[in-house]
């Protein structure tokens, strides 16, 4: 278990205003308890691809994959290495975007004040390891009553090369009191060295809105282990969409806190996973004060022999009277032998509540698929069209047509290997 460690552990230059906050978090990865197979969160998970030595990655090259547009602000990193010439970034008055490393003074205490603050870190071990390792970051401010109505989107990509190195990404976000902002994540890549450790935390004000997306579609042989972690203060509304494409190794802990009255929530997801890939989403939906609600949807398509985690949990605290929240999970398995493990959970100590919570598992429909054999679909074509259609929902529902003309074909051929068979779905 040392291995496992002290493999992780990487040295690289930060800031030393950021000395503290790594030195606490390096003495609570190396306290904590490392998960095994009988670890309730990670009993369908294993680790073993990082029981190995990671190195901090060397100078990069400009990333050469075909980024798309989203119509907004862009920073492109490669291997943790801002990209300047593949970047494009105008900022409004009262948005702040700055670099941990290129902070200055009062930057620098700004971001150390809520650096980790919604972050439960002795319930997320990898936010440990990220603070361990944590030498530069993004912060991104928005003053109150200040819209950042174009999207700013953010793509983490990771090169193929050797040794193995460790990506260790971090995004901080806070908004005023009745701010505004689109914040796109969008992680690219599929090396099997890189291991991406990926933490960020969204804070809202009161009153403020956040259109959040975060697009994992690294594959093949990626590791990446990443948490969301958000507060929602009085009023605001948090949107949120996920997406993971199956790799090696991929695990997401999305936690929310409703803090302040009124809160919103929109929570919602699609993983897609084909040959011996893996997926684990863990959600946790903190409800602690009263008037909130969260409306959370994911829903999965295994095949092959692809195996998936979902654990999506609701907790009403004692004092969160008047909240509503519904969980929904639905999975469709293409392949006798795919897997899903499936757990929502619903924990309520408040009584006057409306909360509802469903977990479906699902093979494609026989009628269905022979009502299109019957109107000359062949049967691959329409398992393609169906299990499309499984998710095509959500996807819709995405404002940012861009991102909807990128997900389309993207989505359509994870379905199937034979791009004829994509020709109705894009």
């Amino acid at each position: 278990m040392s291995e496992f460690i002290n493999g992780l552990l990487v040295a690289a230059d930060a800031p030393a205003w950021l000395a503290n906050h790594r030195d606490a978090g390096s003495a609570r990865w190396r306290d904590s308890q490392k998960p095994t197979r009988k670890t309730e969160a990670w009993k369908y998970t294993s680790l073993h691809l990082l029981e190995r030595d990671f190195a901090a990655p060397g100078p990069v090259e400009p990333g050469t994959d075909a980024l798309p547009d989203f119509g907004g602000l862009k920073l492109v990193f490669v291997d943790g290495q801002l990209q300047g010439d593949l970047s494009a970034l105008a900022l409004p008055e009262g948005v702040q975007l700055v670099q941990f490393a290129d902070a200055d003074a009062a930057q620098a205490e700004q971001i150390a004040a809520r650096l980790g603050s919604v972050v439960d870190a002795d319930k997320h071990l990898f936010a440990n390891l990220n603070d361990a390792n944590l030498s530069d970051g993004l912060f991104l401010q928005v003053a109150a009553n200040v819209r950042l109505e174009s999207p700013l989107h953010l793509v983490y990509q990771t090169s193929e090369r050797e040794p193995a190195f460790t990506v260790n990404q971090r995004l901080l976000v806070v908004l005023g009191e009745h701010a505004e902002a689109n914040v796109i994540e969008h992680f690219l890549g599929a090396s099997p060295a890189a291991f991406t450790n990926g933490i960020t935390e969204l804070v809202l004000g009161a009153g403020s809105r956040l259109r959040h997306r975060r697009l994992q579609v690294e594959s093949g042989g990626a590791m990446h282990i990443g948490g969301v972690h958000a507060e929602l203060g009085r009023d605001s509304h948090l949107d949120s969409f996920h997406l993971a494409l199956g790799s090696e190794l991929k695990r997401v802990d999305i936690v929310v806190n409703h803090a302040g009255p009124g809160a919103h929530c929109d929570l919602n997801g699609i993983y897609l996973l084909r040959g011996s890939e893996h997926v684990d989403y863990h959600t946790c939906i903190e409800h602690a004060v009263p008037h909130c609600t969260t409306d959370e949807v994911f829903r999965g398509i295994m095949g092959d022999s692809s195996s998936a985690v979902f654990n999506g949990r609701i907790h009403i605290h004692p004092d969160a009277q008047k909240t509503r929240a519904e969980l929904s999970n639905k999975n469709l398995l293409t392949s006798t032998d795919a897997e899903i493990n499936t757990k929502p959970e619903l924990e309520i100590y408040a009584d006057d509540v409306q909360c509802a919570h469903g977990a479906t598992v699902a093979q494609l429909d026989e009628g269905m698929l022979h009502y299109l054999r019957t109107r000359g679909v062949d049967r691959a074509e329409a398992e393609v069209m169906l299990s499309y259609g499984f998710i095509n929902e959500l996807v819709d529902a995405l404002e940012n047509e861009a991102m909807r003309d990128y997900l389309h074909p993207l989505l359509a051929e994870r379905l199937t290997r034979d791009t004829r068979l994509t020709r109705h779905l894009v």
